[in-house]
């Protein structure tokens, strides 16, 4: 199954969070806090939402930066996704 967001929604992919500190602090598995980075799956058509013209600015395969409580946690097929509004995108990595 495909998702398809609509209006300014985009559909994103937690990254894995790291194992390891810095200086090398092995981190064990519950104690690990997700990072709050991710890639970009699907993109919304933009266009006007709540009367305002919103036009996306993040593409299929970016890397960004998302707030910390944003966004709706869904598993498809098997695959844990979180939608989002471009609102509570951060940052894009490059």
């Amino acid at each position: 199954m495909k998702l398809a967001p609509l209006g300014d929604r985009v559909v994103l992919k937690q990254l894995e969070a790291e194992e390891t500190t810095a200086s090398g602090i092995v981190i064990p598995g519950k104690e690990k806090e997700l990072p709050q980075q991710a890639e970009v799956l699907e993109v919304g058509p933009g266009g006007m939402v709540n009367g305002e013209e919103v036009k996306m600015e993040v593409a299929k395969g970016d890397r960004v930066i998302y707030s910390k409580y944003a966004g709706t946690e869904v598993e498809v097929d098997g695959e844990k996704v979180i939608i989002v509004r471009q609102a509570d995108i951060l940052a894009v990595l490059k």
